[in-house]
């Protein structure tokens, strides 16, 4: 993915991302998990205690410092100056774009704000970027374990949303978990990078194919011989697993080469031993 189109990627869900806090977030009082609800949080206790007004930009920015540099180290230079990008824009729209006036009823606008949050969050890191935050640390866990960490990453923010609720009421704190339940569904959804994919192919081309397979997703294969039971001909079968995120590509390229190919592609719930992962970078 080119480096232009990347930056373009984050800033739309950056944008996005600002419309959603001012449009669905503001208006049904929630409090988005990770940093995002941290700095709202903030930004409400000083304005309603202290009757101080301070930008959203200034909490969020300076919570997300200590995660950028850790990244920064640790996963990947161009990956963290990418979110960097992404945090320094979504602070600067969400103080200085202003929202949409969609609808008042909070509970639309609790499942439809967390539809929107998935859906922003998925485009940065479609783009290898993050919105911030627990982002980073989801990230940093993925990339040493190979394993999707957005259910464990939700159930942390329960507990600030928990907090948020003995300082502001159940209800929004209530409507808050839904909201960020329906942003982790759609995360899970969207974004397949850790989780991975067995392909089964049989194929009479399997040398041109193992080539295709390791140009697209740096993973090997094994080679099945086995018997076609119905017309008892000799059959070549291939056995590789991938991460989620590259099976349509390959299939497209698979089914390119061989166009009779059969591939059978099943969800792998459980992985043991070594698995290649393409740095984010």
């Amino acid at each position: 993915m080119k480096l232009a189109f990347r930056i373009f990627l984050v800033t739309a869900g950056a944008l996005i991302m600002a419309v959603n806090l001012n449009t669905f977030v503001y208006t049904a009082g929630l409090l988005p998990g990770g940093i995002t609800g941290i700095s709202l949080l903030l930004q409400e206790v000083f304005q309603k205690f202290l009757h101080i007004k301070i930008p959203f930009a200034l909490f969020y920015w300076g919570l997300n410092a200590a995660p950028a540099a850790i990244c920064f180290k640790v996963v990947g230079h161009k990956f963290t100056l990418l979110s960097i990008w992404a945090i320094i824009a979504s602070g600067f729209f969400t103080d200085f774009i202003p929202g949409l006036r969609v609808t008042d009823d909070v509970l639309l606008c609790t499942i439809f704000g967390g539809i929107v949050n998935g859906i922003a969050i998925s485009l940065c890191l479609l783009a290898g970027a993050t919105s911030g935050g627990t982002d980073f640390i989801s990230i940093y866990v993925s990339e040493k374990t190979g394993r999707s960490i957005w259910n464990y990453i939700f159930i942390g923010n329960v507990v600030v949303l928990a907090i948020f609720g003995l300082i502001f009421g159940w209800s929004r704190a209530l409507y808050s978990i839904i909201f960020q339940f329906a942003g982790t569904q759609i995360l899970n959804m969207l974004y397949k990078r850790y989780q991975k994919s067995t392909l089964f192919i049989i194929s009479e081309k399997c040398d041109e194919l193992i080539k295709v397979i390791r140009e697209i997703t740096g993973h090997d294969a094994t080679l099945f011989y086995g018997k076609g039971c119905y017309t008892n001909a000799e059959r070549k079968m291939l056995y590789t697993i991938i991460s989620s995120d590259e099976e349509d590509k390959l299939v497209r390229s698979i089914k390119k080469t061989d166009p009779n190919a059969f591939v059978n592609i099943l969800q792998t719930k459980v992985l043991k031993g070594n698995f290649f992962m393409k740095k984010q970078d």
